[in-house]
C-alpha cells in the first residue's frame, strides 16, 4: 500500500508494478501519471484521506505524503500492525530501505546508500541510466534464449559456462547498441559451431 499521491508516491508505485506486485494508492489526489495506471485498473485508487483500516491486507507499506502527521500516523499503524513500512525521507523509520533502480529488460542495477542520501541515490541511477542503454536488456534476453538451448545440449557444465564466456565478447553491447544485428549472428555461430536462430525484431520489442 501507498500512501501519497504525488511524484514520489508515483516513483514508489512504478516501482512496485515493475516488480509485478499489486498496489493499493491512498490519496485524495493523483499524479496525472497515476490516475492513468488508476484509470487503466493497474492499480487499486481510494480516493480519500489515509485511516488506519486502509491497511487491511498490505504486505508492504509506503508513506509518501507532504504530511508529517500522515507521515508519523502510517509509520505507527504500520508497526502496531506488524507491517513493514518504509517511510520517504525518514530512514529511522523505515523497515526496509527501496534502492534507486534502472530497469533494462530483465536486467535490473539498483543503488542504495542505507537512506542516508536519497540524492546520491538518484544521482548515481542517472549515471546508470547513461551508461547502460537498451542493448543490455536485449543482451540479457538473448543471453537468456541462448543459455535454454545449450542447457539441453550441454548441461550446466564447465563447457556451458566457458561458451558464455566467449559468447560475452567486450564487442557484444556495441554491435547491439548499433543493431548490427549480422555481426552478432556470426559471431554466436562462431562461438557456438552452428546456425544460431533469432528474431531481432521481438527481441527489442519484448525488451524496451
Amino acid at each position: 500500500m501507498v500512501v501519497g499521491g504525488g511524484r514520489v508516491a508515483e516513483r514508489k508505485v512504478r516501482g512496485i508494478l515493475a516488480a509485478a506486485g499489486r498496489v493499493r494508492v491512498v490519496s485524495p489526489t493523483l499524479t496525472s501519471g497515476l490516475t492513468a495506471l488508476a484509470d487503466q485498473q493497474a492499480i487499486e485508487w481510494r480516493g480519500k484521506t489515509y485511516s488506519r483500516p486502509d491497511l487491511a491486507g498490505a504486505f508492504l507499506v509506503f508513506a509518501a505524503t507532504n504530511s508529517a502527521d500522515v507521515q508519523q500516523a502510517v509509520h505507527r499503524d504500520a508497526r502496531e500492525a506488524g507491517l513493514l513500512v518504509n517511510v520517504a525521507d525518514a530512514p529511522q523509520w523505515c523497515d526496509f530501505q527501496v534502492p534507486a533502480t534502472v530497469r533494462r529488460g530483465d536486467l535490473t542495477l539498483g543503488v542504495a546508500t542505507n537512506g542516508r542520501s536519497p540524492a546520491v541515490a538518484a544521482m548515481v541511477r542517472q549515471r546508470l541510466e547513461r551508461a547502460f542503454g537498451e542493448e543490455y536488456g536485449w543482451l540479457t534476453a538473448l543471453a537468456g534464449l541462448l543459455r535454454e538451448q545449450i542447457l539441453v545440449e550441454e548441461g550446466d557444465s564447465e563447457q556451458t559456462r566457458l561458451l558464455f564466456q566467449q559468447i560475452l565478447h567486450d564487442d557484444m553491447v556495441d554491435w547491439l547498441r548499433k543493431r548490427q544485428w549480422d555481426q552478432v549472428r556470426q559471431h554466436l555461430e562462431h562461438v557456438l559451431g552452428r546456425p544460431v536462430d533469432f528474431d531481432p525484431e521481438i527481441l527489442t520489442k519484448e525488451n524496451p
